[in-house]
């Protein structure tokens, strides 16, 4: 089973809109006694504008951005195949969008 690195994009059944879309990893990698899952920023082509929206491009994504509002937790199971990585620095936006999201 692969293991799912926090700043790695999958494509994924999430659940959402009956479709299969990328998402970011956010969680850490689950130890042996927990519960196989991962939660996932969804990358969406349906951009509003919002303050939640993180427009990252990259080769492996269509034009679109990360939606900090619609975090999704699922089984790893779910997750079909990576597409690639983020920067650091690209995460640090990610983050900071889930952060004002969660006000944390």
């Amino acid at each position: 089973m692969p293991i799912h690195l926090r700043g790695e994009v999958w494509l994924g059944d999430l659940g959402l809109a009956a479709k299969v879309r990328p998402g970011l990893v956010l969680s850490v990698p689950p130890d042996p006694q927990d519960r196989i899952l991962v939660t996932l920023v969804p990358h969406t082509t349906s951009v509003q504008g919002t303050r939640f929206e993180v427009v990252v491009p990259k080769k492996f994504l269509s034009p679109g951005a990360f939606d900090a509002q619609g975090l999704v937790t699922v089984a790893t199971a779910r997750l079909i195949r990576k597409l690639g990585d983020l920067l650091p620095n690209e995460l640090a936006l990610v983050e900071d969008a889930v952060k004002r999201w969660l006000s944390l």
